[in-house]
C-alpha cells in the first residue's frame, strides 16, 4: 500500500495556507507514489510537522524553522521513491 503524507499544523497560528500549499506541491510531485496527503489541525499550539504514515520526517520545533519545499520534496522522495528524479528540486551534484 502506498504511504500517506500527513501535515499537522497549528490552526491557531494560521498555518493552514502554508500546509495547503505544501500539500499541493507534494501531491503534484508524488501523485503516483503516495496514497494522499492529509491536513491535520493540531490541538497543540505551535505544532507543524510532516509525517509519512507514523514516521516524522520534519518537525518545526526540532528544526527551529519551517521546511523549504525543495528540502521537503527531497526528504519525501528519499523515503518513498529513492530513484525518482525531482528536476530542479534535486540536490546539486557538487553540493
Amino acid at each position: 500500500m502506498k504511504p500517506t503524507l500527513i501535515i499537522e499544523y497549528c490552526p491557531k497560528c494560521n498555518w493552514l495556507l502554508r500546509a495547503a500549499y505544501m500539500a499541493q506541491e507534494l501531491l503534484t510531485t508524488f501523485s503516483d507514489d503516495v496514497y494522499g496527503v492529509t491536513l491535520h489541525p493540531s490541538e497543540t499550539s505551535g505544532k507543524y510537522n510532516i509525517r509519512i504514515n507514523d514516521h516524522v520526517i520534519f518537525d518545526r520545533k526540532d528544526q527551529g524553522r519551517f521546511p523549504e519545499i525543495k528540502e521537503l520534496k527531497q526528504l519525501i522522495r528519499d523515503a518513498v521513491s529513492p530513484g525518482k528524479g525531482l528536476g530542479h528540486s534535486d540536490k546539486r551534484a557538487d553540493a
